[in-house]
C-alpha cells in the first residue's frame, strides 16, 4: 500500500514560511548586534546608566528621608524608607534615560548614512524598528538590573521575589519609553538638538511624575495642577506599574496604560519612518 506525498505547493509554501521566519531572525540578530556593540564600547554609558539613578539614590533620597515619608499605601504593607520608595522611580528614568539615548543612535545613523543601508533591507519598515527598540530594550533592562545590583549593595533592596516579577513590567515600560523615542526621532535632525529634548522632555517627564513623590501628596499640599499633569503622564504609570510588580502584585490600570500607549507611540513612530514620508524619505535624499 503507497503512502500518500504531501501536496507540493503545501510543501513550498512551509518552507517560504520558514525561510521567512529565519531571514527574520538573522535582520534582528545583525541590528541588536550593532546595538550591542556600539553599547560595549561606550563603556561610560553603563556607567552613566549607573551613576544618575545613584546619585538621586545616595543624595537625593538621603537628604530627603526625613522630609518626605512615605505613609502606608499600596503596594507597601509597612512604612519603608525613602530610599525604598524612589527605587522604580530611578529604574524608570534609566529605561527613560536609555529609549531617548536609542533614538539619538537614530538621529546618528541618519546623518552617517547608515539609514540607507537599512532601506536596502527586503523587510517590512515596521519590523526593523522593531528590531531596534527590542534590543534598546534588553540594554535598558541589563542597566536597571545593574543599577538594582548597586542599591542592593548598599542595603537598599526591595524584596528578592521582585526582581523577577518586575522584569515583565520593565520590558513593557522599556517599549513605551523607547517607541517614545522613536517619535522624537523622527523629527529631532541633528545631535545638537538632543540637549533640548533633555530640558523639554526626559526632566518633565521625571519630575511630573510619581518617581520621587507619591501623587496623593500633591492632592493633599493642592497642587492640582501639577498632580492631573502627573496623572496624564505615561512615565508614571510606567513607575506604578513596576513599583506594584517589586511586590508581586500586578496594577492593571498601569498596565493597560502602558500598553496602549507603547503601541500608539510605536504606530506614530512607523508611519514617521514610511519610505512615503517622514524620516527615510529624508534619508534618502541625503
Amino acid at each position: 500500500m503507497s503512502v500518500p506525498k504531501a501536496p507540493v505547493a503545501s510543501t513550498n509554501e512551509e518552507k517560504r514560511a520558514m525561510s521567512s521566519i529565519l531571514h527574520a531572525a538573522r535582520a534582528f540578530r545583525a541590528v541588536a548586534e550593532r546595538e550591542w556593540i556600539r553599547f560595549f564600547n561606550q563603556t561610560g554609558r553603563l556607567l552613566s546608566a549607573v551613576v544618575r539613578p545613584g546619585f538621586w539614590l545616595f543624595v537625593f533620597a538621603a537628604g530627603f528621608q526625613n522630609v518626605l515619608g512615605v505613609s502606608i499605601q499600596p503596594p507597601y504593607a509597612n512604612y519603608i524608607e525613602y530610599q525604598v520608595y524612589v527605587i522604580p522611580g530611578l529604574v524608570g528614568i534609566v529605561l527613560l534615560f536609555q529609549g531617548m539615548q536609542s533614538s539619538l543612535s537614530m538621529v546618528y545613523d541618519r546623518e552617517m548614512g547608515v539609514m540607507r543601508l537599512l532601506l536596502t533591507a527586503p523587510l517590512p519598515r515596521w519590523y526593523l524598528l522593531l528590531c531596534k527598540l527590542m534590543a534598546g530594550v534588553f540594554l535598558a533592562v541589563g542597566q536597571a538590573y545593574a543599577f538594582l545590583i548597586v542599591a542592593a549593595v548598599f542595603d537598599i533592596q526591595v524584596p528578592w521575589s521582585g526582581w523577577l516579577s518586575v522584569l515583565p513590567t520593565m520590558v513593557l515600560a522599556g517599549l513605551m519609553l523607547g517607541s517614545l523615542g522613536l517619535v522624537f526621532s523622527v523629527h529631532i535632525r541633528q545631535l545638537e538638538n538632543f540637549a533640548g529634548m533633555m530640558n523639554f522632555v526626559i526632566f518633565p517627564m521625571f519630575f511630573l511624575s510619581s518617581a520621587l513623590y507619591p501623587l496623593w501628596k500633591l492632592r493633599e499640599s493642592g497642587a492640582d495642577l501639577i498632580y492631573w499633569l502627573a496623572v496624564a503622564n505615561p512615565f508614571s504609570h510606567a513607575v506604578e506599574l513596576m513599583r506594584f510588580a517589586f511586590y508581586g502584585q500586578f496594577e492593571w490600570r498601569a498596565a493597560i496604560i502602558v500598553a496602549v500607549s507603547a503601541a500608539v507611540f510605536f504606530a506614530i513612530a512607523a508611519y514617521g519612518y514610511d519610505p512615503q514620508r517622514g524620516a527615510f524619505r529624508s534619508a534618502l535624499r541625503g
